[in-house]
């Protein structure tokens, strides 16, 4: 695969170099038609052979195995055994003793598998795409009093920029002034929005959500957090090992096999026709067919399970995973706030507790201040207006409700407001905590946190009894990583990480000779689900998680994800299989060709029979087929596809 070369995020335009039209995947679809159509006539011998020649397959053969021919050629020239050049003996072999219905059967088998590998070319190139546009190319800049728009090439450390809500803050650097809240999650993993207020420091592609900030620009462009994440990106994709297809390797080492036995069987008798019966008997149709047919199987029935793989590589690599790394937010999680208790003190009630904290909350941009009215509508209590209204930031709300004097906050805060409040065992770990106190007295806490997936009990439960290492990376606090991993049964947790220590983590597993699968769903989990053996997106993460993926999750179940596993692990076997048993009767095959007991057309009859036997054997990975109602056939579809 060619390296991808980056823009840099300050400078690039919308000029990127233009994808490569569908002119040729239409010219090799066609191949694959007119090879199919041959095939066809072939079969129904319409056209006489001239002189014992059937040139209409001929023809078929040249024009549909010309890509083939055309790679056997170069690998053989570059001293490399792959399953092109098994093709080309095969197709060969076949031609010179006349079966051509099988020759023209390989060949569509091979240029489907081929035009299905070329349809994920490029994916990274895209994926980096994605990440260069979500930084905004121009900025406010405040200047002498005035704001100017300015380009981002044209800002310089020192320059302050202004950022409304709703905006994308397009630099590094410390707020001045302003106070609002931020979703970082893109940069920290952070689950939640955090607080920003004159001082607090701020990152290029997070999203500016309620209040207007000013921030003082310390680093541009790739000096960024998001600028390293685009550089990791890079690093990976230029540096990944280049995994050989499945079915290029075991018709590699028949191609040796074959070859081998063919010379040798020349050498010893010097009879051209038990040569050739060799060589036929020994091709590696029952591979060269039936791997691709497991594939394709196999990545069906994932896509029936809600995964889309985007290619054999991928679920072949899928088979030997022992270790999967989740990330937390709106992976195992929801990635939204939401109330998961009301504890109640001094004989309050969950409703006065509601009432008197949505009331004061109303007004508020806080994004648990949301979860709170949220709450307070769904429950259908009553709120308030609040008087007094005060807003302490990192504390919480002193107000008037009801005529009484309101504290909403922390516990800190209640106590600095002369309110005392107990810390009990109960006291939360995983959870942010809203104290709610009226009249000088303690009503009770309102608990929030950022709610588990439905599934990913059973799904991490399922991933352990498929043997499989199990390691939580998070960017939110240590005490709520922990809780989580704790509830969910993870092996291996790790906090506060940012995305190249993300990054670091993936690569030393690697080291380590471990095959690591990494499942995210954010632009921070892109560089590691590219460093990643196999990376996984959900299917509501960021375009550029899903890009940089090798598989996505559709309805983000991660059930599905173990599913998908165990098709891997299946798909793999009945290749090995399909491989163990090609060599076996190849070996009896060639010992019988060898001492005269087969001649060519027995030999191409016991290797069209075995090529029938593996891939029956591999279509059992087929989906399934449903008849509609006027009596054809279609594959079940169980998933829609979004």
């Amino acid at each position: 695969m060619p390296e991808t070369k980056l823009a840099d995020p300050i400078n690039h335009a919308h000029n990127h170099e233009q994808e490569p039209d569908h002119e040729e995947s239409w010219i090799e679809w066609g191949r694959v038609a007119f090879v199919a159509a041959i095939l066809i006539l072939v079969w129904a011998q319409v056209v006489p052979r001239v002189r014992g020649v059937d040139l209409l397959a001929i023809a078929g053969l040249l024009i549909g195995g010309y890509p083939i021919f055309k790679e056997a050629i170069s690998d053989l020239l570059e001293r490399r055994m792959t399953m092109e050049l098994s093709m080309t003996i095969a197709l060969v072999a076949a031609g010179v003793i006349g079966e051509f219905f099988t020759a023209l059967l390989i060949t569509v088998f091979v240029l489907i598998a081929e035009i299905l590998e070329g349809l994920t070319v490029g994916r990274g190139r895209r994926a980096i795409r994605e990440l260069l546009d979500l930084l905004p190319q121009t900025a406010e800049v405040r200047s002498d009093g005035q704001v100017a728009s300015r380009s981002l090439s044209d800002i310089q450390p020192g320059d302050v920029v202004l950022v409304r809500p709703g905006g994308r803050i397009p630099v590094d650097g410390a707020v001045v002034t302003g106070h609002s809240f931020v979703d970082q999650s893109t940069i920290t993993g952070e689950s939640m929005p955090v607080e920003k207020i004159a001082g607090t420091p701020a990152y290029a592609g997070t999203v500016n959500q309620s209040g207007v900030l000013e921030i003082r620009a310390e680093k541009i462009g790739r000096d960024t957090a998001f600028g390293r994440i685009i550089e990791a990106v890079e690093r990976a994709e230029r540096s990944r090992a280049p995994i050989q297809r499945t079915a290029d390797r075991l018709a590699g080492y028949l191609v040796y096999f074959a070859l081998g036995c063919a010379a040798l069987t020349f050498l010893l008798t010097r009879d051209a026709r038990s040569t050739i019966s060799v060589i036929v008997v020994a091709g590696a149709c029952g591979i060269a067919a039936g791997t691709p047919l497991a594939i394709l199987g196999g990545i069906g029935r994932a896509a029936r399970q809600g995964a889309i793989i985007k290619g054999g590589l991928y679920l072949e690599v899928l088979s030997a995973v022992d270790t999967v790394v989740l990330d937390k937010t709106g992976t195992l999680t929801l990635g939204t706030p939401e109330i998961s208790d009301v504890h109640v003190y001094n004989g309050a009630s969950r409703q006065d507790i509601m009432r008197i904290a949505a009331t004061a909350e109303r007004f508020s941009e806080h994004p648990l201040a949301k979860a709170i009215v949220k709450k307070a509508s769904e429950w259908a209590v009553p709120v308030g207006e609040p008087a007094g209204f005060r807003y302490s930031p990192g504390k919480g709300i002193l107000c008037q409700v009801e005529e009484q004097r309101t504290l909403v906050g922390t516990r800190a805060f209640l106590e600095e407001e002369g309110v005392p409040v107990p810390d009990g065992p109960d006291r939360p770990e995983r959870f942010s905590e809203v104290m709610v106190a009226t009249g000088g007295r303690l009503l009770g806490s309102i608990r929030i946190a950022d709610v588990l997936r439905s599934e990913a009990h059973a799904a991490v439960a399922e991933m352990r009894r498929l043997g499989l290492r199990t390691i939580l990376l998070t960017g939110d606090r240590k005490e709520i990583a922990d809780a989580t991993a704790a509830e969910l049964g993870v092996d291996e947790v790790q906090s506060e990480m940012l995305p190249e220590q993300k990054v670091a983590c993936v690569r030393e597993l690697r080291a380590q000779g471990r095959t690591v699968a990494m499942v995210g769903d954010g632009v921070n989990d892109a560089p590691a689900l590219m460093e990643s053996n196999v990376g996984i997106a959900m299917g509501s993460g960021t375009d550029v998680a899903r890009e940089s993926a090798s598989v996505v999750l559709l309805g983000n179940d991660l059930l599905r994800f173990a599913e998908v596993l165990k098709i891997g692990r299946r798909c793999r076997s009945i290749i090995m299989f399909n491989f163990a048993g090609t060599l076996a009767v190849d070996s009896v095959g060639v010992l019988l060709a060898a001492f005269g007991f087969l001649n060519p057309v027995l030999a191409a009859l016991i290797h069209v029979s075995s090529e029938l036997l593996f891939i029956s054997n591999s279509a059992r990975l087929l989906p399934a087929l449903t008849r509609k109602p006027g009596g054809d056939y279609s594959p079940r579809t169980e998933v829609a596809l979004k």
